[in-house]
């Protein structure tokens, strides 16, 4: 058995030993496993390293932390209460469109900050009361908004498990909008469509509308949209016209958006909002510093290496079973990380944007699953329901059919790839 292999085993081992034994947060976990590969590839503690590692990703950190600030910033003046409040108001007699509607909202914190968390912290608690006003079960709410909180994760234009893959391959985040786009949406929309025929019956829009928070729109009028029309103006010119708009960085477009937010709607207290946004992004960012370390190490052993040259003679078989055990990480960046980036090189041939598309859908599911299942944890919390398995249980059916369709589109790749590429 060759050095490398068992380096690797000793630091998936650490990995798994600190997290379901010692119930260590995954962050830790991953900078854990890091010091014990180097100490078993006779690297000592290999401190230039793992300062180099934890600095990896800290342009996803810094968008992270940027895009929650902006994010709690809208939530205070009021706009994201007032969408809310004026979708329903508007087109609760077209209740299928509705609901697809309401889904793409919860998204759409995940969109832009890559955090599945955020869409259930934010939009999605402000959803929640007028579903259950609706009459829906508490579980079928929870459900929904678990999995718009997965699709918003890999929605582009930020999606943080692609970027851990590609930092893994050094493959730049470059390319990836429709991929994600058709990783993400369609199974949106699908899961959006089932629920609402199961579960929405008629209803009575005045009780619905009581139960939300007042929108601010006549008080504040138009300006009340500046920040989000600024953030994502600034978002598309930097895409489509790179000759003529200057390259500022995302992170620095979010706070452009976050000072945009200043006077457009309700006073915002900036210190409060942004500790809680530091709060409740620091348990990811630990985890891209972790994974940061997990792969610098892998790169120092030649773990990297022999994953790569490994992966080339591996059976098809094998390889799309590896894929499959993804979600069952229970975390999608540590899934990412750890089973995403071999698995580049292990479909190494295919269309690797594509592939990696497929192997970010795969990762963010492991948010629902157990032993956290910490989306299905936040849901219930927001539906009173006590056990949070239920929601999990609920979600079986949309999880299965994302698994599939994220195996249809790593084996079908090349064909994807080779349609998308004419657009």
């Amino acid at each position: 058995m060759s050095i490398e292999l068992i380096t690797l085993l000793c630091m998936l081992t650490a990995f798994a030993v600190a997290v379901f034994i010692f119930k260590l947060p995954a962050g830790v976990s991953l900078m854990l496993s890091a010091v014990i590969g180097g100490l078993v590839a006779g690297e000592g503690f290999p401190v230039r390293h793992l300062v180099e590692g934890s600095f990896g990703f800290l342009d996803p950190i810094m968008i992270i932390a940027t895009a929650m600030i902006f994010m709690k910033s809208v939530e205070a003046s009021g706009a994201l209460q007032t969408i809310s409040y004026h979708m329903i108001k508007s087109l609760y007699k077209f209740p299928t469109t509705m609901m697809i509607l309401i889904t793409y909202f919860v998204m759409f914190p995940g969109m832009l900050t890559g955090l599945s968390s955020a869409c259930i912290l934010t939009t999605g608690a402000l959803v929640v009361k007028p579903l259950l006003a609706m009459g829906m079960p508490g579980v079928a709410v929870g459900s929904l908004i678990t999995m718009a909180a997965v699709f918003g994760e890999i929605a582009p234009p930020i999606c943080i498990p692609v970027m851990i893959i590609g930092g893994g391959v050094d493959m730049p985040y470059v390319g990836f909008e429709l991929p994600l786009f058709l990783a993400s949406f369609p199974l949106a929309t699908i899961t959006a469509i089932i629920i609402r025929f199961r579960y929405l019956k008629e209803f009575d829009i005045k009780n619905v509308l009581s139960q939300m928070e007042k929108p601010v729109y006549d008080k504040h009028g138009l300006k009340l949209f500046v920040p989000i029309a600024v953030v994502v103006i600034l978002l598309i010119l930097e895409r489509i016209m790179p000759d003529y708009m200057p390259h500022v960085g995302v992170p620095l477009i979010f706070m452009i958006g976050t000072i945009s937010a200043f006077g457009t709607g309700e006073k915002i207290d900036f210190y409060k909002q942004a500790s809680l946004a530091i709060k409740n992004a620091m348990p990811v960012m630990a985890i891209l510093v972790g994974v940061g370390m997990f792969i610098q190490i892998m790169t120092l052993s030649g773990v990297r290496g022999y994953l790569a040259v490994t992966a080339l003679q591996m059976p098809d078989e094998l390889k799309y079973g590896a894929g499959m055990i993804m979600p069952f990480f229970g975390s999608a960046y540590a899934a990412a990380s750890v089973i995403g980036v071999p698995l580049v090189f292990v479909f190494i041939g295919k269309n690797e944007i594509i592939v990696a598309s497929g192997l970010a859908l795969l990762a963010a599911l492991g948010d629902t699953m157990p032993p956290p299942s910490l989306l299905c944890a936040y849901a219930a919390q927001m539906v009173n329901e006590k056990n949070h398995f239920k929601i999990l249980r609920y979600s079986l059916f949309y999880i299965l059919l994302s698994m599939i369709t994220a195996f249809l589109i790593i084996y079908f790749a090349d064909s994807i790839g080779s349609v998308i590429s004419k657009y």
